[in-house]
């Protein structure tokens, strides 16, 4: 178990307390070997509920008297037969990340990240965030007791997240600029003060936490689907989730990995228009826009893991507008009783786009994650559905409804 940078493959001892190569600058990850995984699995066997700390074997981390948790993962794998006949697609899952303790994903990656900043004894955390990330931290670094500082584009955070953040005490920095520039101005402080454990997906280990939706769906499935649709912003959670199932398939829990599809907003879409110029690399939006706020991300930092992800398994990346996101919102809430943020339609509307295109074949099972609850935004929930009809109170003016 090392840490390697993903470029220019340079090692670094898992201890290392790093965020970036040092010889290339470029993202570390979390390697295992085969004979790890395997010894770990003899040690650690799979047991107890479906949780992230069921598979405390893969996990890297060395003092697990350290561990922070709040009973994360285990999330339903939900059959959606009523959808699957509305596309004309044989199987159709959603994997709902929204029943997670702060309502999304990002609670996966926080239970090993905190966990690892105990280890390396912090004492304060902080992050940059469009939301779901800072509330996840914020729930965390309360659980642990530790002091949370979170930057956030002043204005484009949706209430649900705010809330969340505010509440469980973090102390917020609202900055006027978008996501990619508090990030630039979280790393930098971290930088300058190494008491601050950063939190943002450029941490090797929270991706660790979050491949777990990889081999939830294995188990849940007792195989692999065909596809697996994600939503992108910063690009962690595809390239995490296909960790996942490359792990599984190196042990052999599984004999295929599937098809990672990623799906961007139009209105932030570099990794997109990079897969589909044949691009090794990303071109930067400088002004990103969508309704979705989650992935409202412009220059994300995973971008080049996304590609990787995408291309190594045979899968692809396509871009939907607000009004296909919000579509397909209502149709998994009302077809379903599934209700996810616009973010987390997205891979629906990708669905959507590409069995149209005839890029996705009907008799094929699919896996969408859906990333968040729809608690997460309840201003853009409301302003999307119809309006409460306002009566006095007299049951004659309910006459289609009383005989």
């Amino acid at each position: 178990m090392e840490l390697q940078c993903f470029q220019c493959k340079h090692k670094l001892p898992i201890q290392a307390l790093a965020y970036t190569c040092p010889k290339c600058g470029s993202l570390l990850e979390v390697e295992f070997s085969d004979k790890e995984l395997k010894r770990n699995l003899k040690c650690y066997p799979l047991s107890g509920p479906l949780r992230v700390w069921r598979y405390r074997a893969l996990l890297p981390v060395l003092d697990f008297s350290k561990v922070v948790s709040l009973d994360e993962g285990g999330t339903p794998l939900i059959r959606c037969d009523r959808l699957a006949r509305y596309l004309g697609i044989e199987e159709l899952f959603i994997k709902f990340e929204g029943a997670n303790p702060t309502g999304s994903f990002k609670d996966r990656g926080m239970t090993l990240g905190v966990t690892k900043a105990l280890e390396f004894g912090a004492k304060i955390v902080a992050c940059a965030s469009t939301g779901n990330t800072s509330a996840s931290l914020a729930a965390y670094a309360a659980r642990a007791n530790l002091k949370c500082y979170v930057f956030l584009p002043k204005g484009k955070v949706a209430l649900g997240k705010l809330t969340q953040t505010l509440i469980f005490g973090a102390q917020v920095f609202a900055i006027k600029g978008n996501f990619d520039r508090a990030l630039e101005l979280v790393r930098e402080v971290c930088e300058k003060n190494p008491r601050i454990y950063l939190l943002n997906s450029i941490n090797p280990f929270r991706p660790q936490g979050q491949k777990t939706i990889g081999y939830e769906i294995v188990e849940q499935l007792n195989g692999s689907p065909d596809r697996v649709f994600v939503p992108m912003g910063n690009c962690a959670n595809i390239w995490a989730i296909y960790k996942g199932f490359t792990e599984f398939h190196r042990i052999g829990k599984i004999k295929k990995i599937p098809s990672m599809i990623g799906i961007q907003a139009k209105g932030a879409m570099p990794i997109v228009r990079a897969f589909k110029r044949g691009w090794d690399y990303f071109e930067p939006v400088e002004n990103p826009e969508t309704i979705a706020t989650a992935i409202r991300i412009g220059n994300p930092v995973n971008g080049i893991k996304a590609l990787h992800a995408i291309r190594r398994s045979k899968g692809m990346a396509e871009a939907v507008s607000d009004k296909e996101i919000v579509r397909a919102q209502k149709l998994i809430a009302q077809l379903e009783g599934i209700g996810v943020e616009p973010a987390s339609a997205a891979s629906v509307a990708g669905l959507i786009k590409l069995l149209r295109s005839g890029e996705v074949s009907k008799d094929e099972k699919v896996v969408c994650v859906a990333t968040g609850h729809t608690l997460k935004d309840p201003e853009e929930a409301i302003s999307i559905s119809e309006p409460p009809k306002v009566i006095s109170g007299d049951v004659r003016e309910l006459k289609g409804l009383v005989r």
